[in-house]
């Protein structure tokens, strides 16, 4: 069994009833993307108060800033509080510690285990400081703090558990969360309010401004109002509400750096990896059960008797997160990560799937399991690095492609990267591991070819010939598709580190021609198994058997026309919208969760399909209500949170991924521009700072649909490139010189170069 998320707890402030009478024309509560900050303000009796918060990377430290117009106006209690076993005591006038334990093991609902706690033990130190001259706290009961007539007060949050790794017992950690958390109030206790902020903007804008993207449409579309009819600025729901109408470009530019923000602040060196609703996620039992324990997830905050929820944002380290689904969801999380110059976000992915190598190889020697050599990981894990299979439903839990897709991400980092030594060092390691498991899975089949057995396409089902229902059989297109990709990876990786002569690579170089091929059905669409079955659902959810198109490469318009022209014929056979009469119509198949739409638009983007591959951008931005959701609907909640439903953040990933193969796709040796440009709805813009595979930053401005400028430079690369450009029919080759700007005119000629250094 799956081990799940917790929430550590909630920071709650309760205030004078005054606050019940603020004026509602003044509340204001927004997200500034640029500087990973929340502020809330409201007017009570003329006295502006705002709240402002961040959370700090760099100084591990979640920061609240409460203030009023009128000197001495700040008055209220604090307290912290959590769902799971717990005390709370006040270390001094300005410190409250909450202390506690999870249950040993997930009995649902129940959180009080038993009296000896053996699960994570967690900690949780509230450090409170006022104006000087004006205020008082007093120590209330219960480890309560109460504020009165302070100018303003800061709030510092510290939190730590006793999680020691995943091949550590709860039972057997010697970390103590109260002293960890202390020591971290002790190293930053010297600083200030504004030091604390420079530091966090410092850390966070070194990532987030990496890329900007502007939109506007074609002079040839119309273009609505900013503003409401009563003048004021539209809320984020409204702009959603909306959006079906007026198609705001900027809305899609905010969804884009969203993804962005999200990725920054989930998942950075030392955290665990992005998951489903990963430090958001507000529930103890959460929905697919994905995740387990985190550094610190909500704080409610009390006004007076109304309860407001916030998510944390910014930046800070997840002493526990969690891993989600691997047949699509944990992969999805990290396809922004290179293209939209967020590198070292990837590390907490790679960190795990080290832990899961190396479960994974007592998974794979295991006689009851394969018997075989390398390593392997199922659908579903958790913090301790689960690599069996879970029990389930055989149609997602019997599947040994988990850890063989992450991989793709291994090769990935390297082709956008360079990094020789992480290719040499990280990556190709597990993927020797992972090659070695795929050799001895596979099986000789009819014809000579290898093929793997049992096997199954990911949650879906077929139609077998008896007439029932069943969802194993052999050669799943995906299975063979991840197998293909995962074997070009290990030659490709073995030719940059000259490793041709290794054993493994000879072996693999021998099994790639006998892989079990992709075949067409008689409808001319992908088949899915590796015999024609008849599909129950043909609008289901799952693309598996398109992953050689997209996340994969062995499927291109280039090398593979006729099965591209079957992907195009699969995504139509999956459900399309049609219009009829200029009424955008949404077929069944098209309802579905925003992480299937979002592949879909990447899908339709890697044919080359702007009209398509919009659509799916455009189907996910419709308003949900949490109220009134319906399960497997997808579109965007009020915060911009994707919903499956429920909410899931891996639609939000996608969105971000999907927007940036409609404007770049590459190769080692080729940087396609625009490929995916609806040029009606987005028909002027710039877009700087994506990443090309090779190590290319690209910069791109278009106007009226077509391209007007082109930046290209190589970084941290010790010689020269070659690339081929592509825009539509037109392709030119460069030679790209490290920390050398090049500047392209619309026809692709060189106009200007400068030295960066």
């Amino acid at each position: 069994m799956m081990e799940v998320y917790q929430l550590l707890g909630d920071i709650k402030l309760e205030f004078d009833d005054s606050h019940l009478n603020y004026d509602k024309e003044t509340y204001q509560r927004e997200l500034d993307l640029d500087n990973a900050t929340v502020q809330i303000k409201y007017t009570v009796d003329g006295v502006e108060f705002s709240r402002d918060y961040f959370a700090s990377n760099p100084d591990q430290v979640m920061v609240t800033k409460i203030s009023g117009s009128k000197p001495g106006s700040v008055s209220f209690t604090v307290y912290l509080d959590s769902k799971l076993d717990h005390h709370c005591k006040t270390n001094s006038e300005s410190q409250i510690i909450m202390e506690g334990h999870c249950p040993e093991k997930r009995i649902p609902p129940q959180v009080y285990a038993d009296d000896k706690p053996k699960g994570i033990q967690f900690s949780a130190v509230l450090d409170l400081k006022i104006s000087k001259g004006n205020g008082i706290v007093h120590i209330l009961d219960d480890g309560k703090l109460r504020v009165e007539g302070s100018d303003w007060a800061i709030l510092l949050l510290v939190a730590s558990s006793s999680f020691d790794g995943p091949f550590t017992k709860p039972s057997d950690s010697k970390k103590d969360p109260t002293s960890d958390s202390l020591n971290v109030l002790k190293s930053i206790s010297n600083l200030s309010y504004f030091d604390l902020y420079a530091h966090h903007l410092d850390d966070y804008q070194n990532l987030f401004r990496r890329v900007s993207l502007r939109f506007s449409k074609s002079s040839r579309s119309v273009v609505c109002p900013k503003k409401n009819q009563d003048g004021r600025v539209p809320t984020t729901a409204e702009r959603i509400k909306s959006f079906q109408m007026d198609e705001d470009p900027s809305l899609v530019e905010l969804l884009f750096q969203f993804g962005r923000y999200l990725l920054i602040s989930s998942s950075r060196p030392g955290t665990q990896v992005a998951n489903l609703q990963g430090i958001w996620n507000k529930d103890l039992e959460p929905k697919w059960e994905y995740v387990y324990i985190p550094f610190l997830l909500f704080f409610s905050f009390s006004l007076a008797c109304v309860i407001i929820t916030w998510i944390v944002t910014g930046s800070v380290t997840s002493v526990l997160s969690s891993a989600p689904h691997l047949n699509i969801n944990l992969e999805m999380n990290y396809w922004p990560s290179l293209p939209c110059n967020l590198s070292e976000c990837q590390e907490p992915l790679f960190d795990f799937l080290s832990s899961l190598s190396v479960n994974g190889r007592k998974t794979a020697e295991v006689r009851v399991n394969y018997e075989t050599s390398g390593w392997v990981v199922h659908h579903k894990s958790d913090i301790w690095a689960k690599s069996s299979a879970d029990a389930g439903d055989v149609d997602w839990a019997l599947w040994p492609m988990g850890g063989a897709w992450l991989c793709v991400h291994l090769w990935e980092h390297y082709t956008y990267t360079m990094d020789i030594d992480f290719l040499k060092d990280k990556a190709y390691p597990l993927l020797k591991g992972c090659g070695l498991f795929l050799l001895d899975w596979l099986i000789e089949g009819k014809g000579g070819y290898l093929e793997t057995n049992p096997s199954t396409s990911p949650e879906h089902d077929f139609i077998a010939p008896d007439g029932n229902r069943a969802s194993v059989s052999y050669s799943s297109t995906m299975d063979m598709a991840i197998i293909k990709e995962i074997f070009s990876v290990i030659v490709s990786a073995a030719e940059v580190l000259d490793k041709n002569e290794d054993d493994l690579v000879k072996r693999v170089r021998k099994a790639q021609s006998r892989l079990y091929p992709t075949k067409v059905a008689k409808d001319g669409s992908i088949m899915e198994w590796a015999q024609d079955f008849q599909d129950p659902d043909v609008h289901h959810r799952h693309l598996s058997h398109l992953f050689g198109l997209f996340p994969g490469h062995t499927m291109t318009i280039e090398s593979m026309p006729d099965l591209c022209k079957a992907a195009e014929n699969t995504l139509h056979k999956r459900g399309w919208p049609l219009l009829f009469s200029y009424i955008f119509i949404i077929l069944p198949g098209e309802e579905g969760p925003g992480w299937s739409t979002m592949w879909k638009a990447a899908l339709w983007a890697r044919l080359h399909d702007s009209e398509h591959s919009y659509r799916m951008v455009k189907h996910l931005i419709y308003f949900v209500d949490p109220d009134h959701e319906k399960a497997f609907k997808g579109g965007i909640y009020s915060n911009l949170f994707a919903a499956h439903p429920p909410f899931q953040i891996d639609a939000n990933f996608g969105f971000t991924a999907a927007v940036a193969e409609m404007l770049v796709q590459s190769t080692l040796e080729d940087l396609y521009l625009l490929p995916a440009l609806p040029r009606d709805n987005w028909g002027n813009g710039c877009v700087e700072g994506l990443v090309a595979r090779g190590g290319v930053t690209v910069n791109i401005c278009w106007k009226e649909g077509n391209l007007h400028r082109l930046g290209l430079w190589l970084k941290n690369q010790k010689s020269w490139r070659r690339f081929r450009l592509h825009y539509r029919e037109a392709m030119v080759s460069v030679n790209l010189s490290c920390e050398t700007m090049y500047t392209y005119n619309g026809r692709l000629d060189c106009v200007n170069t400068y030295s960066l250094l």
